[in-house]
């Protein structure tokens, strides 16, 4: 576990993504959810003085939301996240392998209590 932890050190915040998943991102930028822009919005203004950024890539994944400063990752789940529960738990364990935390919520957080997600946000950072 403290490998990854000094590749990310080693690779930067990017933890050594391909070019195909920075191409992807861009597009993903471009076709963001309407749950991925609310939160987006809050998140542009730094809270906190905290630097976040959306569609980001990260080794093999691209993370909705990411901040390297809090070492925190955002991820928005929706329907598509039901029947895929086993890959998330390992790409959370994986990421989170690399001494960042992955919070997530779903869309209908977003939807119908975005304050929540909000105070559960700034308790972290």
């Amino acid at each position: 576990m403290n490998e990854h932890r000094d590749l990310l050190k080693d690779e930067g915040m990017h933890a050594g993504a391909s070019a195909d998943k920075f191409a992807f991102a861009r597009f993903l930028r471009k076709v963001e959810t309407p749950q991925e822009k609310k939160l987006w919005n809050f998140l542009r203004t730094k809270p906190n003085k905290i630097k976040f950024r959306r569609q980001h890539p990260f080794k093999d994944y691209i993370l909705d939301f990411y901040c390297h400063k809090a070492k925190l990752v955002i991820e928005i789940d929706g329907h598509q996240h039901k029947s895929n529960q086993q890959y998330d738990k390992d790409r959370t364990e994986i990421i989170e392998s690399y001494g960042l935390k992955v919070i997530r919520f779903q869309n209908s957080d977003i939807d119908d209590n975005f304050e929540m997600v909000i105070k559960r946000l700034m308790k972290y950072i």
